[in-house]
């Protein structure tokens, strides 16, 4: 029996996924699905040097988990915090957002059973709940990126606050910011090629059914301007503020997505478990639509890259959504030591695992 299938199988045996209709997902041929934890509410992941995997959590939650390495059972680390959504992990320390506030926990690896207090990093971030959960991740530099969304569906914030990009040392000095014109990003990720910053934007609502896109960005630097409130989608001058500023101002998305998706978590695929085309691709969870007339999202989708430039977008895991109904909604995906995508699900309250067998 191939290696990897082995792998799958014995996932599959660990987990009950009898709980989820696993069978419906569509995947390409060769890949498999299986259920890895059931994590309340679950939001984006992070990896600890030790192989733990921490998981923020949605609104209602309001926990931090922890999977030690093997298990399938969730710990609490932290409770009773404002959408600690965003979760990043370096020096040994996991840190958390809630908002307005940035947390670290410190030596966390070696206290998952005694948890150790937070430390508060930051707490200056603006405390709006609309658009205020926070993706979090460490670049390339070391900085910490936090995205700020608009506290709005559509304004004209002062930039300097709201609908930007921000990073930070790691001990949330210097904080700046590092893109604008951002209505809310709620997913990023480098390029392993080039280290170059693509990151995910949720469009306005309110324009109907198709407009305007989501859509995926690359910032080669930092001070560049992506549009909002002014230009959606790189080309629609918005009805109330697009007479101010035209969209030849702004930087285009690098890719167009499905309008009203809610695209949010995004990785590059840097594993060797997937055939090569995949290596160094883009994966996105889309959360899915919650106003359109007609559902669309609730997948997990691939944009494929030359060089640079985005030059497709495709689905790659279908099926949380069956008709008008979803029994899940991907909010994050991640790269796994061996290979495999881990996806998070914060309706289901699951973790997926996709594997390649070749079979």
């Amino acid at each position: 029996m191939n290696v990897l299938l082995v792998l799958c199988f014995f996932f599959s045996l660990s987990a009950t996924a009898a709980e989820l209709p696993l069978e419906q997902i569509r995947l390409p041929h060769g890949f498999k699905i299986e259920l890895l934890a059931r994590v309340p509410g679950a939001r984006q992941m992070a990896w600890g040097a030790q192989g733990t995997l921490f998981v923020g959590s949605r609104g209602g939650i309001d926990k931090v988990f922890a999977l030690k390495p093997g298990s399938r059972e969730p710990l609490v680390i932290a409770s009773n915090l404002k959408l600690p959504v965003g979760v990043a992990f370096r020096d040994g320390a996991l840190y958390v957002s809630a908002v307005n506030r940035i947390l670290r926990f410190d030596n966390i690896e070696a206290r998952l059973d005694h948890p150790p207090q937070a430390v508060e990093i930051r707490n200056d971030f603006p405390a709006e709940i609309h658009h205020g959960w926070k993706f979090i991740a460490f670049g390339p530099d070391g900085w910490l990126y936090v995205p700020v969304g608009a506290p709005c569906n559509i304004c004209e914030p002062d930039p300097k606050r709201y609908a930007n990009i921000m990073r930070m040392k790691p001990d949330g000095s210097e904080l700046q910011v590092y893109a604008t014109g951002v209505r809310n990003s709620v997913g990023f990720d480098w390029d392993p090629r080039t280290g170059s910053f693509w990151f995910t934007n949720n469009g306005t609502d309110m324009m109907g059914d198709d407009l305007p896109p989501d859509t995926l960005h690359r910032a080669a630097r930092s001070g560049m301007n992506f549009g909002f409130p002014y230009c959606h989608g790189g080309e629609i001058p918005d009805p109330q503020y697009g007479s101010k500023r035209p969209c030849s101002d702004f930087s285009a998305p690098a890719w167009k997505l499905g309008a009203h998706v809610a695209a949010l978590g995004m990785r590059f695929y840097t594993g060797k478990q997937f055939p090569a085309v995949y290596r160094n691709q883009i994966f996105i969870a889309e959360h899915g639509s919650w106003n359109r007339s007609s559902k669309v999202g609730y997948r997990i989708t691939l944009v494929k890259l030359e060089g640079d430039k985005a030059v497709s977008y495709e689905p790659f895991a279908t099926g949380w959504l069956k008709g008008e109904t979803a029994w899940g909604r991907p909010a994050d995906v991640l790269i796994a030591p061996d290979g495999a995508l881990l996806i998070s699900d914060d309706h289901a309250g699951a973790i997926y695992r996709i594997c390649y067998s070749g079979d």
